[in-house]
Parts: structure tokens; sequence; C-alpha cells
């Protein structure tokens, strides 16, 4: 049922909203280092595997191209190609079972039941709770682009939007839950879609003011409970969208497909209007290999063919020093505080706020880039280089040291750093086609843990240990991270000028195909 996208698109947002603890590393991970006697170094490559697992999505794309099985005569409702046999929720399952074995196993660690594993063996626990990340992620963001393939930036913003928002979700479920047992293609999708954009809008400035109350004022149990409900019932309201949109489609969806029935189709079962234009020929962009539209339920390119373009490599190193450097940020962003005197409740108060600010990147980025795309064309790498310079100014800001330095840093680096998951996804699904997108974005991702284990451990790690002196090792005072992020105020700035090229090499193709396409499907 062509309406049915409403449903799964609430249903995306639901587990999207839990998905990502590993955003939350920088609350637990002073316990980690104290219970298992780690240094800084250490820490750092753990935090890698985490890097590792929550990006390096090879496995579930594969897993979503195997279950995912698109019968040839539902070409004409992207929300309806999911058999009896397999789908999304496979690749759910397989992530379920990852996240509770590594999350729980660690939990026995740090609780000392398991006593003490090797840093190996805890690396791998790591590795399998934020690698089930990539399961939750992919059959989200993938299934979301095929159900809106005319504003893929907007829905795989708002969709990489609570994933980011998903920390600052979980800290306040702990707080609620923790603290009490303490004390004892539609006409109207773009309408809907800026529905959904408007709840996920008015979460974030909620638990924005959450978080800030929690800083200046002490609640009682049933204040937390009371503000726990209401989060809940915020988190419910995208039904009420999908509902509406529903019940507002079911008359035209019934007299569209009585109108099917006499319209012709080709041998593929496409209706002859719906079948992809030749694109034109004097061209050398590689994205116009086979000269056909490379569109959801066109001839996408495969992993090893959009590995085999300069534009794939273009994008892979841009990420490397975007993702790489924020996330060498967020991993150390509690000891940062704590070698400027910061204390633990506003060290918490950071990892919490980085959770708004990755939220407002990703979804801003992606209705942005979206805006601009349907105005005039303009090319998404732009949004990609214009943010990575951004990052770049933040890290700067960072390594200066100055009071409120980290959290005017943060913010920058935060919101840029969202940006890229919401960019990235988008332009790889129109450079190289839908069909794979599952394997070709997850594997471009791999570029976010190889950064991250150069700059956290090999820049980050390195030189804090250096400068730390007495027990514990630990540092105080602005010069144990300045120079870190000076490397990665230069390594950004490389990444804004790759992303630059990138912009060049593509605009061409976005004002000629993407916008003519956007258009064309706006006008009928």
């Amino acid at each position: 049922m062509e309406t049915s996208k409403w449903i799964a698109t609430v249903a995306s947002i639901w587990i999207q909203c839990t998905s990502g603890a590993s955003y939350t590393f920088g609350i637990y991970s002073p316990v980690l280092k104290s219970s298992q006697g780690y240094d800084q170094s250490t820490l750092d490559s753990i935090a890698v595997f985490k890097d590792i697992g929550a990006n390096v999505g090879l496995l579930s794309g594969l897993l979503y191209d195997a279950v995912a099985v698109r019968p040839r005569s539902s070409a004409s409702s992207p929300s309806s190609w999911i058999n009896s046999f397999g789908g999304p929720w496979i690749v759910h399952v397989a992530g379920a079972i990852q996240c509770f074995t590594g999350y729980f196993s660690m939990w026995l660690s740090v609780t000392g039941i398991l006593h003490r594993p090797p840093v190996p063996l805890m690396c791998l626990f790591m590795f399998l709770a934020a690698h089930s990340q990539t399961f939750f992620n992919t059959a989200n963001v993938v299934t979301a682009v095929q159900n809106f393939p005319n504003y893929s930036g907007t829905i795989v913003g708002i969709m990489k939007g609570f994933l980011g928002l998903s920390g600052a979700i979980l800290i306040q479920v702990y707080e609620a839950m923790y603290k009490a047992i303490h004390y004892t293609n539609g006409a109207d999708d773009k309408k809907n879609l800026n529905g959904f954009s408007l709840v996920a809008l008015n979460i974030a400035a909620y638990l924005m003011v959450m978080i800030i109350l929690e800083n200046i004022t002490t609640f009682e149990l049933w204040a937390r409970v009371l503000a726990f409900v209401a989060l809940l019932l915020l988190l419910a309201s995208p039904f009420i969208i999908a509902i509406r949109a529903q019940l507002r489609d079911m008359p035209r969806s019934s007299q569209t497909m009585g109108l099917e029935g006499s319209r012709p189709m080709d041998e593929t079962g496409l209706l002859e209007e719906e079948k992809y234009h030749e694109m034109p020929s004097d061209t050398d962009q590689e994205s116009y290999i086979h000269d056909k539209r490379i569109m959801p339920g066109g001839e996408g390119l495969n992993l090893l063919q959009a590995m085999c373009t300069i534009n794939f490599w273009i994008i892979f190193l841009a990420m490397a020093c975007g993702m790489g450097s924020g996330l060498a940020t967020v991993n150390n962003i509690s000891q940062i505080g704590g070698s400027l005197g910061y204390t633990t409740v506003e060290r918490s108060t950071l990892v919490s706020l980085w959770s708004i600010w990755n939220f407002l990147g990703r979804f801003g980025a992606g209705y942005i880039s979206d805006y601009f795309l349907h105005l005039r064309g303009l090319a998404r790498p732009l949004f990609m280089a214009i943010t990575l310079a951004a990052m770049s100014i933040g890290h700067a800001i960072i390594a200066s040291g100055l009071p409120g330095a980290l959290y005017a840093g943060s913010i920058l680096v935060g919101v840029c750093y969202g940006s890229q998951w919401s960019l990235m996804p988008t332009i790889a699904s129109e450079l190289f086609g839908v069909l794979h997108m599952g394997t070709i974005f997850n594997t471009i991702s791999i570029a976010s843990p190889i950064g991250s284990y150069i700059l956290s451990v090999r820049v980050v790690g390195y030189i804090y240990d250096k400068e730390a002196s007495g027990s514990g090792n630990t540092c105080s005072g602005a010069h144990c991270f300045m120079l870190s992020f000076l490397i990665m105020a230069s390594v950004s700035l490389l990444g804004f000028l790759v992303a630059l090229g990138l912009f060049f090499r593509t605009r061409r193709f976005y004002k000629e195909v993407i916008y003519r396409t956007v258009q064309n499907s706006s006008s009928q």
C-alpha cells in the first residue's frame, strides 16, 4: 500500500531515536577508563573500535541488499517492494542481537562480574555494540530514500538527525530510570516531511531546555517522571502525522490503481512515462555511465563500479578528514573538559549538547541542501565544503583553550560533523544510484574510523600521554590538546579543499540532471 511508507517512516524514526548509544561514549568512558585501569591511548584505541563498528557497515549493506528483494511488478510503488520473504526487519534483528551482546558484555566488565577482560576482548565488545548501529541505520536510511526519492536530502537529514539526537534521548532515559531507582512520492510528501522535521526540531529544543535546567536545578522524582513522559509523547507525535497522511492519500491511491490498469507498460513492468530518459553523452562525469539516469529504480552502479570512479575516492578522503576529526573530538570531549577544569556535570552536559548539535547538522544540512537543489540546482557537495571549512574553525577555537572555547568550538564541530552524515549518503545516492546504496555509502563510511584512528590514537592520545604527568595518566591545562586540535583544524581544511573539488566536478551534473529530474517530478 502506497501510504504505508508513512508508518514505515515513523517506525524508522523511533528506531533511530534509540540506536545511537555510541554517541554517549563520553558519558561512560571515564568509568571504563578507571575501572579497567586504562591510559588515554588505550581508551582511544577502544574508542576507535567503537568508530570502526559504528561506521563499517558493509555487512549491513550486503544483508540489506540480500533480503530487500524488489519485485518487478512494484516499480511504481516505492514503499511496497518488501516481499513476504525478507525486508529491513531482518537487518534490524541482526543489529539488535549484536547490540545486546556488546553492551551487556561491557556492563559485566565494568561492574566486575567479568574480571578485567584483555584489551583486545574489550575492543571486540565495543565493536559489536557499535556495529549494531550500522544495521539499524542502513535499514532505515536506504528504505527512506527509496520511499522519498525527490526529497532524499530532507529524509536522510531526518533519519540521521534522529540518530544524532538519540544520544541526548538515551541520556534522558537514563536520568529518568536510574534516578528513580536511586531515589526509590505523493502530492503531500513535502508537507508531511516538514511535519516530521518540525517534530524533530521540537524534540531537540525540548532536550536542550531539559539539559540546561538539569544543570541549574535539581529535579524531584515526580518532575523527572513527568519530563520523561513528555519526551515519550513528543516521540509518539510522528505517528499522528503518519495516520493523517494515510487517511489523506487513501482516495488518491485508489484512483491511481484504477488508472494504471489502462496505461501501457514495457517488458520490465514500468509504465512508459516512468522510464528514464537518455542523458547527455558529451560529459566526462562518471555518473553518466551507461548513459542512463542513475536514480531510484534506474540502473545504478554497484560497489565495484562506484569504487572505480574518482568521485568515490574524493568523497572518501573528504569524509576521512571531516568525520575522522569530528569523532576524535567527541571521543575525547570528556578528557578535554577534565584537562580544562570542567566539572563532571559540565562534561556530561557537553556530551548531551553534542547530540543536539549533531542533530542540527544532520537535519539542517539535508533540508537546506534540498531547498537550494530544488530552487536553483545547487550541487550538494558545496555544502559539504562549507561545513568542513566551518569545522576547521571550530577545531581552532577549541585549540585556543580560552574560557568557554570548548562550548563554542564543540557547537561548530558538532553541527558540521552531523552535516557530513546527512550529505554523504545523499550525494552517494545521486552520483551512484540507490540500487546498491546500502553497500556504497557504508563503504564510504569506513573513512570515518580510519580518520578517527589516525587522529584519536596517533595524534590526540599520543600527544596527551606525552603531556600527562603524575598518577592516573592525567593532564591539566590547555597544552594537553592544543597541538592536537591545530592538527585537526588543518586536516578539516584539507577536507574542505577536497570537497570543493568535488563541487566543481559535479556542478554540471547536478544542474543538468538532478535539478531537471526534481523539477519534472514536482510538476507532475
